[in-house]
């Protein structure tokens, strides 16, 4: 039995240090309990109590960061535990304009720095916790559908930029508020690094100014994970952000942990397909914890996902790769 902790296990293998063991951490969204600070707690402290993660990625709704600005939404069944906009609050390029900076002590915020304080109270520092966090341009994806967002930034750049200004002060007042529950770090998505959604001058005009002052403005925290969404992703265009730990679908893009971790110099969060975890039996994981292993020699390495698991994957399967650490 190891004596060591959860946290100097994780600060072991962002330093690139021999560990007693691979930190090992899975997350996934919790549909209907996502929308009550209370019920996302439980949701969470039942998953690290079943599995005793080395980390505890806290997920929300994928739209808590906008609800507040009139986004609608519902659960409509996806197994990925995502909700179907109804409602987009933006519809013209003057809307960006007239957004104002919420306030993380109200609505939908609130709720999620609740569940937060919930958690972390319960966890007793004995394991880091980090708090999602969407990026301006994921955010504004929500607030007018990608499509119409995305023509925006083209049509009326400095309509758009002076929303993602907003975008980016109301996040940064977030991890503020958030940064009091006691968080370990932020889990910062990146969902427009990729091709065909931008080209490489788009994201570096509308995506890199963002995100970078996003995670300095977190860089007091010691375990920041940037994760790096899509199969056809500017790799190189987010491996220098200031973070000790990134996410990607290593299994999915053709850039290995091996390669990756060659580019990013802080740890890699990864090795596993969420869908090779999702099929009927726990084979085709092990191998791949098997060869993830391998590619790193154990180091650098914080065995996961790229991506979040189904709602519906085999609980065999997560406890095969839980012991599989």
């Amino acid at each position: 039995m190891s004596n060591w902790s959860k946290r100097t296990r994780l600060e072991a293998a962002l330093a690139g240090e021999a560990v007693d063991r691979l930190p090992v951490a899975l997350w996934r969204h919790w549909p209907g309990d996502d929308q009550d600070a209370a019920a996302l707690a439980a949701a969470h402290l039942k998953w690290q109590a079943d599995y005793d993660w080395d980390l505890l990625k806290v997920g929300p709704a994928s739209s808590y960061s906008v609800v507040d600005w009139g986004v609608e939404d519902r659960w409509e069944g996806h197994i990925e535990g995502t909700r179907t906009t109804t409602r987009y609050p933006v519809a013209q390029p003057a809307d960006w304009e007239a957004l104002r900076p919420t306030d993380p002590g109200r609505g939908a915020l609130a709720t999620q720095i609740e569940a937060l304080r919930l958690v972390g109270e319960a966890l007793h520092d004995e394991v880091p916790f980090i708090a999602t966090v969407f990026s301006p341009l994921s955010m504004a994806k929500h607030l007018a559908g990608n499509a119409l967002a995305l023509s925006h930034m083209r049509e009326a750049p400095d309509a758009f930029h002076r929303g993602l200004e907003t975008l980016t002060e109301s996040i940064i007042a977030f991890i503020d508020a958030a940064r009091a529950t006691g968080i370990a770090g932020i889990y910062y998505a990146v969902q427009h690094a990729a091709y065909p959604l931008l080209s490489r001058a788009e994201f570096e005009t509308f995506g890199r100014p963002y995100d970078r002052r996003v995670l300095a403005s977190a860089a007091d925290l010691w375990c920041n994970m940037v994760h790096l969404h899509g199969s056809r992703v500017m790799f190189d265009l987010v491996a220098d952000y200031p973070a000790p730990l990134l996410n990607w679908h290593d299994r999915d893009t053709g850039i290995s942990l091996r390669d990756g971790l060659a580019t990013f110099p802080g740890a890699a969060s990864g090795g596993v397909s969420q869908w090779t975890i999702h099929r009927e039996g726990p084979a085709d994981l092990l191998a791949e914890v098997a060869d993830a292993r391998a590619q790193t020699d154990g180091r650098r390495l914080v065995l996961g996902t790229g991506c979040v698991i189904m709602t519906t994957t085999p609980l065999r399967n997560i406890r095969a790769f839980r012991e599989a650490a």
